[in-house]
């Protein structure tokens, strides 16, 4: 039997992605879902690939929208009982350098994916803590190295895993898990739906879409079955994908130069 059976996953982010097949895969093992995003229209979507014989819960939520974060815990107990498990996986990806990027479009980066994050992780801690659950938090593997027209989403997921590391410590003793995910290239659309504030001449935004596609190697139900294996386990840091694991190992030796490595390694994947 399936740890996740009759247990209550909050899933956010969960019309599109690893957010959906979060929500497919949870649904097979008999959870309880609470689903939310942005995306009214892809959240119908995900809504009816879902088991009719589940308990589910799907609400539009923007989790940069301090108020309404503070309201969604209550509405899923009062529907669902208390959260088991929470997965932090909501987020948003703009492209552009830091000179050319508008402030704004930086902090909109930051308030979603890292605030976003805080938020969700703060408000539903009090019925982890009486389930005993987990909260799964997704960075990226631009949570472990830096990019070149990613430094406000390399910033949020850098947040991210320092947030969710210290968290970490500090429910050590209380029966919660705490677990921090950094996925490297999973074939998803965040890339072909990033926002482009700059990108400079002689490169266009479906020339960035096929590299993306080049290097997204590990295929989204592979890197689900990834986090809820790592969740069920409540490890603490969860890599997936054979690049991102490279990536933090050259990160982790070579701590200035490993930038050159892996432009060598990203290279070589393009000419494949």
């Amino acid at each position: 039997m399936s740890i996740y059976r009759d247990k209550v996953c909050v899933i956010t982010g969960a019309a599109s992605g690893m957010g959906r097949e979060l929500a497919r895969q949870l649904s097979e093992q008999g959870a309880v879902l609470a689903l939310s995003d942005v995306n009214a229209d892809g959240l119908e979507e995900t809504r009816k690939m879902i088991n009719a014989g589940n308990r589910i819960l799907v609400d539009v939520l923007d989790v940069s929208d301090k108020d309404a974060v503070l309201a969604y815990p209550a509405k899923v107990e009062a529907a669902l009982g208390p959260a088991d498990y929470v997965f932090n996986n909501a987020g948003m990806a703009r492209v552009g350098d830091v000179v050319n990027t508008p402030l704004e479009s930086m902090e909109q980066v930051i308030n979603v994916n890292f605030w976003g994050v805080v938020r969700m992780t703060k408000v539903f801690l009090p019925q982890l803590l009486q389930t005993k659950g987990v909260v799964t938090n997704i960075s990226s593997l631009f949570g472990l190295i830096a990019y070149k027209g990613q430094a406000h989403y390399c910033a949020s997921k850098f947040a991210v895993r320092g947030f969710t590391e210290t968290l970490a410590l500090e429910m050590e003793d209380t029966g919660v898990g705490v677990c921090c995910v950094h996925p490297g290239g999973v074939k998803t659309n965040i890339a072909r739906n990033a926002v482009v504030d700059y990108i400079p001449e002689g490169i266009s935004k479906s020339e960035m879409d096929d590299e993306f596609d080049t290097l997204a190697i590990t295929p989204v139900d592979t890197a689900v079955q990834i986090i809820l294996d790592g969740t069920a386990k409540r490890k603490r840091r969860i890599v997936i994908g054979k690049d991102a694991k490279l990536a933090s190992f050259f990160q982790r030796v070579m701590p200035v130069r490993y930038q050159k490595i892996l432009s060598f390694y990203t290279k070589d994947k393009q000419a494949l």
